[in-house]
């Protein structure tokens, strides 16, 4: 029935089995097949269509009117200027989102005065209404240009946020031991601060987890180590942000990076450092503790791999020995080029550091 080569339709006989060879199959041909006949649609139905099809759409959101009610102010304001009240009375309805039209006048002509306020109030019979709408008008404001050293400090923390791939690591410390140490050192006359020991470890910890004294090359696109460790110190100025640096900080004790820090912050904010005192650095330590800030990130120097942000020292309960006892934090926050240090190496780094500053008797070696 069906010729070779030619298609067949599913359910569709392609051949038919006889035993007798003369037999004619002419009268199992197929039906020609009709083309389906095409419903006549009347203009009716397309319009019917058409509502049924609205009727389903998606409907078209439009904005929400403005929270202010101009109509219910507007209406206030007619009613309030056919209200005969003092000037004086008016202000003091205004500014105490008084309803005048609930307060009986005892002035000439039923005029409401100073006295018909208060006493409304005072007998409970005053209503409040709205008070006075706050204008919408946008404030006005005064750009201000950049300083030099502003605009540089622009463009390096703009460039670093942009295109070093943060990560940060915590660690919260036990500080009471470094505080007892501190107290100690000051009964015999010696004067450190909380910073000073927070360098004299970070230069021991960096001695012993070099990743961290690193940076990112990006014009070879290759990470350089730093063969010495030389440590930047933020300090702020009334024009912007500073960097001296402490070179060779790790052979450096404690007096010796007290001295030099208070000598380096001296030059900085009288503006006599030298070029060579704050442009490098392999590491930098910025601290807001003294302004009572508990914990906080910082953005890297570039092209340095990390920076350490450290917080308050914050008096809260500790838990020591399976009880709850006064005690001392803080807050160490490292922030780090994922380009060139790992997360473990960065809290490998951060333990090395938490565990000198709880022994502050290993920092004085």
């Amino acid at each position: 029935v069906i010729a070779e080569g030619q298609d067949a339709k599913v359910n569709q006989p392609v051949a038919i089995f006889s035993e007798d060879k003369t037999e004619n199959i002419s009268s199992y041909a197929l039906p020609e097949e009709k083309p389906p006949e095409v419903e006549e649609v009347t203009e009716e139905v397309v319009v019917e269509e058409k509502k049924v099809q609205a009727a389903f759409a998606q409907p078209v959101f439009k904005p929400e009117p403005p929270l202010e009610d101009y109509q219910f102010h507007y209406a206030r304001e007619m009613v309030d200027k056919r209200i005969k009240a003092s000037p004086l009375a008016k202000k003091l309805a205004k500014e105490k989102g008084l309803d005048l039209t609930t307060v009986k006048g005892t002035g000439p002509g039923g005029r409401i005065v100073e006295a018909d306020l208060a006493r409304a109030q005072k007998g409970g019979s005053v209503v409040f209404g709205s008070r006075a709408v706050p204008s919408t008008t946008p404030g006005t404001y005064e750009e201000q240009p950049l300083t030099p050293m502003r605009k540089i400090i622009a463009e390096r923390l703009q460039q670093a946020k942009s295109f070093i791939p943060h990560f940060y690591v915590e660690q919260v410390i036990d500080a009471m031991p470094l505080f007892q140490c501190r107290e100690e050192l000051l009964a015999g006359n010696i004067k450190l601060s909380f910073n000073d020991f927070v360098m004299r470890a970070t230069a021991l910890a960096l001695r012993d987890h070099p990743t961290l004294n690193s940076a990112f090359n990006t014009e070879t696109n290759t990470i350089c180590h730093f063969s010495t460790i030389d440590i930047s110190l933020a300090v702020s100025l009334e024009a912007g942000l500073i960097t001296p640096i402490i070179r060779h900080a790790d052979f450096k004790n404690l007096a010796e990076l007290s001295q030099e820090v208070k000598t380096l912050v001296k030059k900085a904010r009288e503006g006599h450092l030298e070029p060579h005192e704050y442009k490098g650095g392999s590491f930098t330590i910025s601290n807001m503790g003294m302004f009572g800030i508990d914990r906080f990130s910082a953005i890297i120097n570039p092209p340095q791999a990390a920076i350490l942000a450290v917080g308050a020292l914050i008096d809260q309960p500790v838990i020591k020995n399976h009880a709850v006892v006064p005690g001392k934090t803080l807050s160490l926050t490292l922030s780090v080029d994922h380009r060139v240090v790992d997360g473990v190496a960065a809290a490998k780094f951060l333990n090395s550091l938490k565990h000198l500053l709880e022994h502050p008797s290993l920092l004085l070696l």
